[in-house]
């Protein structure tokens, strides 16, 4: 085990270029000697490498670029041994080694070069490893499930675009929400016009009232396509053509993700529902269980933000502007934090000001006052919404309270703090 407590003279650096098969290695130890050699990424290579620096003697720090997913198995097992272990940004990274070598031009010596000069000087970055942190399930089901909602939105698009115009263009107009469950469900049964003509409409109503759902006339809406049938624009297709035997794959293909997504999401309430951040997020308005989910998955524990803004940084909602000489550019978000937290935020915020009474509603309303109608200013006020939302998540998470509809309100002086430090031009 390292010895944290042994004096600074002692420190060895570590620095990983972490790649697919193999990992450059560049340790400094505390005299100045350097050594350098690469490693595959097997667990005997990871434990030759935890045995040398143990043998250094002193306390090691290493720090590693997070690739991919690549780093995950090396960094935990150099965390269980005891060292410290911090990341490089791979930005940050980049533009420090145009610096020491005047070139873009880069290698896996280089790389490990430049990530130790980094480490030396402190400009790295903390490294949380979900496994030892405690929310390595929940991040791991949350990108399941967005890996079968893209799945799924492709498997969609090619229903809606390709298959739908061929088979029966007509049925598109009763595609009203992504969640249709019977309309996959009667596409099945009756793919194209000649599988409903093939009854007469008694027969047909007979046969597809159990498909079209329990909210609607039935009788009225399956001889509205009966009727419609009997002129369609759609190809000629055999009952038993194989086109229409494809047709039908993708369908079920489609159907099956849409069961896979909603297995997800009520493994994510079950495995949740007794999470106290989970349901104080819950009460958050536009967050819903997925989305909620994502947000714990992605920033793990709030808590150890000591602020709201550096979380806000961690989202990529923090402000920056580009200045060169006497020339200052506007200021606009960063976008350099965690894309799919930032996107958990503005669709909730797409949801929030759908809602009547609550304060993302009224700072939106509030921002878009001067001029309704400009997109431009809808989507920097939409931005500020996203922002504040992500603010109150973490004071909501950070005190253990659920949200409070108009707190600000209450307020002696009738405004709502902070409101311009996301209120700058996106």
């Amino acid at each position: 085990m390292a010895d944290t407590n042994h004096p600074i003279a002692a420190l060895h650096w570590v620095a990983i270029d972490v790649a697919r098969y193999w990992n450059a290695v560049l340790v400094e130890t505390a005299s100045g000697q350097r050594h350098r050699f690469r490693m595959t990424n097997s667990a005997a290579d990871m434990q030759h490498l935890i045995d040398f620096l143990r043998g250094l003697g002193g306390r090691c720090r290493v720090g590693l670029e997070p690739t991919g997913d690549y780093h995950r198995p090396i960094a935990h097992r150099l965390l269980t041994a005891g060292f410290d272990v911090v990341s490089i940004s791979s930005v940050a990274q980049s533009r420090f080694r145009e610096a020491m070598f005047n070139s873009w031009d880069k290698n896996d010596p280089k790389d490990a070069a430049v990530i130790l000069e980094m480490l030396k000087q402190g400009r790295v970055q903390r490294y949380v490893d979900p496994l030892l942190a405690g929310h390595h399930d929940i991040q791991e089901l949350s990108k399941t499930y967005y890996q079968i909602s893209r799945a799924r939105t492709k498997v969609q698009h090619a229903i809606i675009n390709h298959h739908v115009p061929l088979y029966f263009p007509e049925m598109h107009k009763y595609w009203c929400s992504t969640r249709n469950e019977w309309w996959v469900k009667f596409m099945i049964e009756f793919p194209t016009p000649a599988h409903v003509r093939q009854h007469t409409c008694e027969e047909f109503i007979e046969r597809a009232s159990a498909l079209v759902g329990r909210r609607v006339h039935r009788v009225a809406k399956l001889t509205e396509i009966w009727e419609t049938a009997a002129d369609s624009g759609a190809l000629p297709h055999d009952l038993q053509s194989v086109a229409v035997q494809t047709f039908r794959f993708t369908l079920r293909h489609y159907q099956q993700l849409n069961d896979l997504r909603n297995q997800l999401e009520q493994q994510a309430q079950d495995l949740l529902a007794n999470d106290a951040d989970y349901n104080n997020l819950m009460s958050l308005p536009g967050v819903g269980p997925i989305t909620a989910l994502t947000i714990l998955a992605e920033a793990g524990n709030l808590r150890r933000f000591g602020h709201h803004r550096q979380f806000l940084k961690f989202c990529g909602f923090d402000l920056a502007k580009s200045q060169s000489g006497v020339h200052r550019g506007r200021e606009q978000l960063s976008k350099r934090g965690n894309a799919r937290l930032r996107l958990a935020f503005w669709l909730a915020a797409v949801v929030a000001i759908r809602i009547r009474e609550n304060s993302f509603r009224e700072k939106y309303d509030r921002y878009v006052s001067t001029n309704p109608t400009d997109p431009d200013l809808k989507r920097k006020a939409l931005t500020a919404v996203a922002a504040k939302m992500a603010r109150v998540a973490y004071g909501m998470i950070k005190k253990n309270q659920p949200y409070r509809r108009f707190f600000e309100q209450s307020l002696p002086s009738g405004s709502i703090p902070c409101r311009e430090a996301v209120g700058a031009p996106t």
